[in-house]
């Protein structure tokens, strides 16, 4: 028995009662009834917490490796309320939404006709896991706490990691089967939900007709789904299990090209390109760009969440820039590389190779990552960044938030503001996180010393809760009131010194009707924040061509 599990037995007989008769140990949770490959075409998953971009796409994902799924809808205020009325008190915010969502769902589907055993039996949750210093370790014992308190007692909630395993059980085969395909599959619909939501807030605070960005990315999507839910399945498991090395290594290969490749894909990014292209913009309006950063889940969601907060930026005259989900998947990469570097100063002359060949697989699905995500940008027009380099995040934050303090977003907070402001990106950072998260609070206190460092840098951070949006609402109006002051004076130094005048650039565009197009892509190494400012002196510049 090891120290562990030494210690838990331990402890179950120090705080034994009478319910739990001496001598049995500690207590230990019934396991639920497994989701098994039977059950696939029968059972529907459901899964939730991304944007819906991120969602219908990734539903698309799992149906073309065979599952049955929806995903739920943005969680809203009813669903916060559900989530306190069935979950234990002192939960942060996300977890009272997203339990409370998932009640919501199934009691919605109770009052639709079905039974409550007829949904216990026929769906299941789908979620991912962790551990470590924030509530998030414990959301799999609050979900089946709040459906136990709701009525659903027996619903199963499915882990990342906690769904293998079942052929030592009986000789069930897992009916989720988290194996190379299906992380791939996960990772395309990441990084296509990233790239439409990045464009949407790239168009959208320009758009002449209002509503033409939301409407041509809805199509976008569905030619997206489209293309994700069609594409040719891989060879089943079992036909992979009976294959020597060589070919194993070879199998891989090819998968890998598959990822990177992905013609259907590009193709249909292609098509996303031309009917965006033909959304029609106004890029002289000035407006302040605002860096969106904080907790995963709270810069993330559109909903009651975060208090609606990016369609509220945007009516109060700002471009939002989101930080997509890519970067934490790619913050994932840099952590177990930095991890495996710490272990091999410590105990590395015992197998450097396997420490080499680690490090090498690591780094070499960070490059295909990056290579995908690039590719798929460049189909899409070409208007979107890389993603910020890992190593560079880490050398900014690391004086101010260790960069091995691991936990919610770790040091990615602190670093991304810093980049924003050293690199001219935005006008104003705004930190959205849950009430109570340790994390955030702590990535607050390091900020206090970010903010005396760089007194340039407006930056607000904004603790979301149920209820308080009037009050956060109009803490954002007074910063984005310094915002657009700092905007409209770099617009209009930047027009002062290109010598022109407004009236003339408007005139100019008159005759040059691709630059009012949606897909203007920022020239590179401008030091410039605006989108305005940017659009302007590269007209500006034009017109000092003409002959």
């Amino acid at each position: 028995m090891d120290d562990c599990s030494g210690f838990c037995q331990s402890a179950g007989q120090l705080f034994q009662s009478e319910e739990i008769p001496p001598g049995e140990g500690p207590f230990r949770r019934t396991p639920p009834r497994p989701y098994t490959a039977a059950e696939r075409t029968s059972t529907t998953l459901l899964f939730g917490g991304l944007t819906l971009k991120h969602e219908q796409l990734l539903k698309a994902s799992l149906e073309n490796l065979g599952y049955r799924c929806e995903h739920l809808p943005t969680p809203d205020l009813a669903a916060l309320q559900t989530g306190k009325e069935y979950s234990n008190n002192g939960q942060c915010n996300p977890t009272y939404f997203t339990v409370g969502n998932l009640v919501k769902y199934l009691q919605e589907l109770q009052a639709s006709g079905l039974s409550r055993q007829e949904i216990i039996d026929n769906y299941v949750f789908l979620t991912a896991g962790s551990c470590g210093p924030c509530r998030f370790g414990m959301y799999e014992a609050e979900y089946h706490n709040a459906l136990r308190n709701a009525g659903f007692d027996g619903f199963r909630v499915l882990i990342f990691q906690q769904t293998e395993g079942y052929e030592e059980d009986g000789g069930l085969e897992a009916g989720l089967r988290t194996d190379f395909d299906f992380y791939l599959s996960i990772i395309h619909s990441v990084m296509l939900g990233d790239l439409l939501n990045e464009l949407g807030y790239q168009i959208r605070p320009y758009e002449k007709e209002q509503g033409a960005t939301d409407r041509a990315l809805e199509e976008c999507a569905a030619i997206l789904y489209r293309a994700l839910r069609e594409q040719d399945p891989e060879p089943p498991r079992t036909s992979w299990d009976s294959l020597p090395l060589l070919g194993r290594i070879l199998a891989t290969r090819r998968k890998l090209n598959r990822f990177v490749a992905s013609p259907r894909l590009i193709t249909a990014l292609e098509r996303c390109r031309e009917i965006l292209s033909r959304i029609e913009v106004d890029r002289t309006r000035v407006k302040p760009v605002v860096q969106i950063t904080g907790e995963f889940w709270a810069q993330l969601t559109e909903g009651d969440g975060n208090f609606n907060m990016f369609r509220f930026l945007e009516s109060e005259g700002a471009e939002v820039r989101i930080s997509p989900v890519s970067v934490w998947l790619l913050y994932i990469f840099w952590d177990i590389k930095a991890a495996y570097r710490e272990r091999f100063g410590i105990k590395g002359h015992r197998n450097p190779l396997r420490y080499l060949y680690r490090m090498a697989f690591i780094t070499l699905g960070e490059r295909l990552f990056l290579r995908a995500y690039r590719r798929f940008g460049e189909a899409l027009g070409g208007t979107i960044k890389q993603p910020v380099d890992m190593e560079e995040l880490a050398r900014l934050g690391h004086p101010y938030y260790h960069s091995r303090i691991t936990g919610g977003e770790g040091h990615l907070e602190v670093a991304k503001s810093i980049h924003a402001v050293q690199n001219h990106e935005c006008h104003m950072v705004l930190s959205l996180k849950p009430f109570g998260c340790m994390p955030s609070t702590q990535s607050d206190g390091a900020m206090a010393a970010v903010v005396s460092d760089y007194p340039e840098m407006i930056f607000l951070p904004i603790e979301t809760s149920g209820d308080g949006e009037i009050n956060a609402h109009s803490r954002v109006q007074m910063a984005l009131g310094e915002a657009h002051r700092k905007a409209r004076d770099e617009f209009a130094a930047v027009l002062e010194e290109s010598g022109r005048s407004l009236e003339e650039i408007e005139a100019f565009l008159e005759t040059r009707p691709e630059q009012k197009r949606a897909l203007y892509k920022r020239p590179d190494g401008s030091h410039l924040a605006g989108s305005a400012a940017n659009f302007v002196k590269e007209i500006a510049a034009l017109m000092d061509q003409r002959p």
